[in-house]
């Protein structure tokens, strides 16, 4: 069977010859000799010698896969054939002897001119003019640890990669089909959508961030700008009124120089108003439109260098704080735009004439404890702070209040010092003082002037508490509203303390030794606007006779009251509406049915806790505004139906069935109710002590006292 198909094939590829041949005859020479050169160029370097066994020369070219059925050279067409011969792994022989018109003899087998096989892999052999050339194909260099070369192969391959290795998906992994293969596709799009996505998303946060910094920008160049005009503002301004003062100060001059009786040279005269014409000029300039130039350009003064603050200062806008940096002088401080300056808590002993020389626009100045003393003060040192206002020097050591003090001073602090005196002229030129405080001092009616409060027009607000005053003093000016004079020895209260005080609001008199029959029938009755008056924890047996008529408020804690007489409010109008009468010795005996007669429809509050009372007084339930009730730390056993909710009884209501009577009980304001720490039996009280009280949980019952 194998010699039949041998038979079979060596016939064929006679055939195969002569019908080449044939072709080759048509092709043109020079056809030919082209298709002869492409084809043996690679072989006709080697000198072959007739009747002498060729060598096998090794190309370095990359030989082509064999087994390639045709190849179209140019326009003629080669048959190129495999081997069958040699392949099963023996080493065949070739003859080299040439042969008929240019053949070739392979093993018994005669190969045409130019015909090209494949003994074997990586080996490729060339008939040319009778002559057999083979080369050997050159493999390429790997780089990996380990090759193998693969059957029906001549070149090594990478075996690195195991065989279960997911590193190597596309060769190792199962074959997908179709419907996964299209959703593999479709999750790629999905990412790379995705990714374009946050690639746009992070596009349009760069261009975002871009807008708000060139916004931001913006906003800052327009704050600079605006700053720059508010400066260029405030520059213009304090050159107006430094030109001002200069010009009052030159007035001043001639005046005084007028005065003198001197008189300028004609020259001098000329020069002088020469030089008014120029500030005149100036003035005008100034005194225009802020942004409008003047028509020279002076060469601007650099602005003087700011000494450094002191070790525990710092500066916020307008104003340097120096609270308890230890310091024992006032620092070298320098800007015409402080306003405010705090040195309190230091060691600070004098304040010189030149302190604030460097800061003449100080609107607030705080040295209070500090250890400042009287003869420390310099004469001029506060004449500088013409826009002084605030003047806070409590703590101190002053024994008398600082001269020359601006005449813009709205409010003076010199509490808790050993102020021992007040002359007429210690307050002069203070027509704006609001607020004046001396409490804490060693003040009296003997050493306080009665002509010390004469130049005080403006004054509403004085406090005069903790020194040693016997009387209320003397002279306070006709604006005062509010007098604050607790802690001191005041004995009485003449007919002529306040008759120059028709503004007059509050008195404040706790903590003295006043006595009812001490204060004079005709001392404030005859006041309008007085509105509220403390005696608190003075000597007082009675609720004082004589209150004034527009009395609201009364404050009687902590005395030795006895007894309320009776119609004491009936004079008030509109009415009493606060009594407090806390920590006094009032019992039943000292309260009249007619003691709160005239505040039955005024009074809101009434505090009578900490007193002898056995039961409810008289008089609650004719008290249609009273809103808060303390009748607490008294000595009260039992809470009548109607002595704090009066109930009136309707007899044309009566049930004829059960003959019961309905009560109406009138509406009332009532809202707290104290009567704890009282000997009161909870249990026995009647259901109808509190019902007009709104709120069950406004009464306060518990605890009581033990019998």
């Amino acid at each position: 069977m194998q010699t039949a198909s041998l038979l079979y094939y060596f016939l064929l590829v006679c055939w195969c010859i002569d019908f080449v041949e044939n072709q080759t005859n048509e092709i043109p020479r020079r056809q030919r000799r082209r298709m002869r050169y492409r084809g043996s160029r690679k072989g006709s370097s080697a000198n072959h010698r007739p009747n002498r066994q060729p060598q096998i020369k090794t190309s370095t070219t990359v030989a082509v896969v064999p087994s390639v059925p045709l190849i179209n050279i140019d326009d003629g067409i080669t048959e190129v054939f495999d081997s069958l011969i040699g392949l099963s792994g023996h080493e065949s022989s070739y003859s080299v002897l040439p042969g008929k018109k240019g053949h070739c003899t392979a093993n018994g087998m005669i190969m045409y001119d130019k015909a090209v096989w494949s003994p074997k892999p990586c080996i490729t052999c060339l008939c040319s003019k009778g002559k057999v050339i083979c080369d050997e194909t050159t493999c390429l260099s790997l780089t990996c640890h380990k090759t193998e070369i693969p059957e029906g192969e001549c070149c090594p391959v990478c075996s690195d990669i195991e065989p279960n290795d997911p590193s190597d998906p596309m060769l190792l992994q199962p074959l997908r089909t179709q419907a996964e293969m299209d959703e593999l596709l479709r999750r790629e799009k999905e990412e790379l959508e995705g990714r374009e996505k946050e690639i746009h998303k992070k596009d349009d946060e760069k261009r975002k961030r871009k807008e708000k910094k060139s916004q931001e920008e913006k906003k800052i160049h327009d704050y600079e700008a605006h700053q720059k005009a508010e400066e260029e503002i405030s520059r213009r301004e304090e050159e107006k009124r430094r030109a001002y003062e200069e010009e009052e100060l030159q007035i001043e001059k001639e005046e005084e120089e007028k005065r003198k009786g001197n008189k300028l040279p004609e020259q001098e005269r000329k020069q002088q108003k020469s030089e008014e014409e120029e500030e005149e000029e100036d003035e005008h300039i100034l005194r225009g439109d802020v942004f409008r130039m003047p028509p020279r350009f002076p060469i601007p003064v650099p602005p003087a260098e700011i000494p450094p603050l002191p070790t525990g200062c710092s500066i916020s806008d307008t104003t340097v704080s120096c609270i308890h940096a230890r310091l024992t002088q006032i620092p070298p401080i320098t800007g015409p735009e402080l306003t405010s300056l705090e040195l309190e808590g230091n060691t600070i002993t004098s304040i010189p004439d030149e302190a604030f020389n460097g800061i003449p626009n100080l609107e607030r100045l705080d040295l209070s404890k500090n250890n400042i003393t009287s003869p420390g003060i310099g004469p001029q040192a506060f004449k500088i702070l013409k826009k002084l206002k605030r003047l806070y020097m409590d703590g101190n050591a002053l024994v008398h209040i600082p001269p020359e003090l601006p005449s813009a001073l709205e409010e003076l602090k010199i509490n808790e010092n050993h102020l021992h005196a007040i002359d007429e002229d210690s307050l002069q030129e203070l027509k704006n003082l609001v607020t004046l405080e001396l409490e804490g001092n060693k003040l009296s009616e003997a050493n306080v002037s009665p002509l010390a409060f004469r130049p005080l027009k403006s004054l509403s607000y004085l406090r005069l508490g903790r020194n040693k005053f016997r009387t209320v003093p003397q002279g306070l000016p006709t604006s005062i509203e509010e007098l604050y004079l607790e802690n001191n020895q005041i004995e009485e209260i003449s007919e002529i303390c306040f008759n120059h005080t028709s503004n007059i609001n509050i008195i404040v008199l706790k903590h003295n030794k006043l006595e009812e029959n001490r204060i004079a029938p005709l001392a404030w009755i005859n006041q309008e606007n007085l509105e509220s008056i403390d005696l608190s924890y003075n000597k007082l047996y009675h609720v004082p006779s004589y209150l004034p008529k527009s009395l609201l408020h009364l404050v009687l804690i902590g005395n030795q009251i006895e007894r309320i007489p009776g119609y004491v409010f009936g004079h008030m109008k509109p009415g009493l509406e606060y009594l407090y009468l806390s920590f006094n010795k009032l019992n039943n005996d000292g309260i009249d049915p007619v003691s709160f007669y005239g505040a039955y429809l005024s009074l809101r509050e009434l505090f009578l806790d900490h007193n002898e009372l056995k039961f409810v007084p008289f008089g609650i339930t004719e008290m249609k505004a009273l809103s808060f009730l303390r009748l607490n730390n008294n000595k009260i056993r039992t809470v009548p139906p109607e002595r704090i909710c009066r109930s009136v009884v309707n007899d044309d209501s009566v049930d004829a069935d059960n003959n019961d009577d309905e009560e109406e009980v009138e509406d009332s304001r009532l809202e707290h109710l104290h009567l704890e720490n009282n000997f009161i039996n909870t249990r026995e009280l009647s259901p109808y002590a509190f019902s007009c009280i709104r709120s069950y949980s406004s009464v306060v019952l518990k605890p009581q006292k033990i019998k």
